[in-house]
């Protein structure tokens, strides 16, 4: 059993470290863009991981980006958080993945079309609200302090998954006691989100619904998103496909909704 006195020591990890960072977090959910970009530019690893991930072919930008206030200006306060959530979390990855068949570049590709297509949802949605557009960056977040936990029991995994085919998320809850689901919400709390992004990213997992309509209905459409993201074969190659155990009957009313819109491009 993995105590919850070590997942938390992983949790505690996760930054923000450097002033610069923090500084323009706290911009940002203050919505001062232009100051919050002026702050990012004062932290040169930053600036260039937002430089590369804007630039990737999935934002659609047709010239290059360079000026990070450009790049907020077009982001918007919105993107512009989810963005930095997103730097935070490339941070904690792992030099080397043991568990899952990832890497510095896959992962980062990983964020960036959850990012775009959880974006897409939620203009789908006419949702605009910078909380909940940052909330998926959790579930990479989590996916990386459950590749750390698991490789505390690596034998233990690999022995749970050859003998019974059950999906890791159900693996994690017998080592730790708690899903990814739940390690998203200790996330959010340590990130000091509001209270409806753990109900939304516990919602997500299919088996904890909401008895608010609309987080329940935000919880769908992120199940739904991050079922149909590790499906994807490069996703299943690399393992995380066996995260998630597909809630079919919870998603079933905007089931055709979300095919339709991923069909969109």
């Amino acid at each position: 059993m993995i105590t919850q006195e070590k997942i938390d020591s992983f949790i505690k990890r996760i930054p923000p470290a450097p002033d610069a960072l923090k500084q323009t977090v706290s911009l940002l959910k203050e919505g001062e863009l232009t100051k919050a970009a002026k702050a990012a530019e004062k932290d040169p690893a930053l600036s260039s991981y937002l430089k590369d991930l804007v630039n990737k072919p999935i934002f659609g930008f047709k010239s290059k980006v360079e000026n990070i206030s450009q790049i907020f200006g077009i982001l918007g306060v919105s993107r512009s958080q989810q963005s930095v959530y997103s730097y935070m979390i490339s941070l904690l990855s792992p030099k080397e993945w043991k568990l899952f068949g990832l890497n510095q570049t896959s992962f980062y590709n990983l964020q960036a079309e959850l990012n775009a297509k959880w974006q897409k949802i939620l203009q789908h949605l006419d949702i605009n609200d910078k909380e909940i557009e940052s909330a998926i960056s959790l579930l990479p977040a989590s996916i990386i302090v459950s590749e750390a936990l698991f490789c505390e029991k690596i034998d233990d995994v690999n022995l749970l998954r050859s003998v019974d085919e059950i999906d890791l998320n159900t693996i994690l809850q017998r080592l730790c006691k708690m899903d990814l689901f739940d390690i998203a919400a200790r996330i959010a709390e340590k990130w000091e989100m509001d209270e409806k992004i753990i109900q939304i990213v516990q919602a997500a997992s299919g088996v904890k619904p909401s008895e608010d309509e609309t987080i329940d209905k935000l919880g769908k459409w992120m199940h739904l998103l991050l079922f149909y993201t590790l499906s994807q074969p490069s996703y299943i190659e690399a393992g995380l496909n066996d995260f998630i155990d597909f809630q079919t009957e919870y998603v079933m009313d905007i089931y055709d909704d979300f095919a339709q819109l991923m069909e969109i491009e």
